[in-house]
């Protein structure tokens, strides 16, 4: 997680917190070391933050203090409980959870009106829950996009062959029932859909692919009306 976005989570955990929170229970949230909390809050201390508190008892918001609220008329607010509800049902366990964190923080920053919306569960995504992939950790697919980094993966296609690849991962597709990652395969040398529930070993590596992404997005999108595959088709 980039710093701009932990000090941003820091704010938000501090203002839905009903009781000072300990260093270590921010830290144990983001995944990051306690020193790094420590330096976090005094930059945003240093911002004008109103953070009271200290190590050993926790750290609190100063009352009164607010982030800006956010605007949103009843149909956007009910397109945002449907596409939370939507990701419920995928299964990336890191999106899940991300979601109950999205609609905790949009429910804290709306009037009542259109909080009682969120509360109110009239809106549902019924279906199939898909699994979540033994071998791969979305969350990590994720990141590997962001960051431009390749993966290796040991992967049994549609003809139960295990091979080994390098992937530099480009994008995912999630179906009701499977997620798909777009990548460029280096065994292949072209463009690859790998069904996630195949990958049976997984392990993102130091070697990044940067500056290519968006160049093989480009390809798979000029291709994809040509060579789209159905979510039962796996690579080969």
């Amino acid at each position: 997680m980039r710093k701009a976005s932990r000090l941003f989570e820091i704010v938000q955990i501090l203002r839905l917190a009903s009781q000072p929170v300990t260093a270590a229970q921010i830290a144990d949230t983001l995944n990051v070391t306690s020193r790094s909390i420590y330096r976090d809050i005094a930059a945003l201390q240093a911002m004008g933050v109103p953070i009271q508190g200290g190590r050993g008892i926790g750290y609190r918001l100063k009352p009164g203090f607010d982030m800006p609220p956010l605007m949103f008329s009843i149909d956007e607010t009910e397109a945002i409980v449907l596409a939370l509800a939507l990701l419920e049902r995928t299964g990336d366990v890191g999106l899940r959870a991300s979601a109950k964190s999205v609609g905790q923080k949009i429910a804290s920053a709306m009037p009542p009106p259109l909080r009682q919306i969120l509360a109110r569960s009239a809106l549902h995504a019924w279906g199939t829950i898909a699994p979540s992939p033994p071998g791969i950790d979305l969350a990590m697919v994720r990141a590997a996009i962001r960051e431009e980094r390749k993966i290796e993966i040991a992967y049994r296609d549609v003809q139960d062959r295990l091979t080994r690849r390098t992937i530099c991962p480009i994008a995912l597709i999630y179906y009701s029932e499977a997620a798909n990652i777009i990548a460029w395969c280096e065994l292949r040398q072209d463009l690859r859909q790998f069904r996630a529930e195949r990958v049976e070993q997984s392990m993102v590596t130091d070697v990044f692919f940067k500056g290519e992404g968006d160049a093989l997005r480009r390809q798979w999108v000029a291709g994809w009306e040509l060579n789209r595959m159905a979510p039962s088709v796996a690579d080969t």
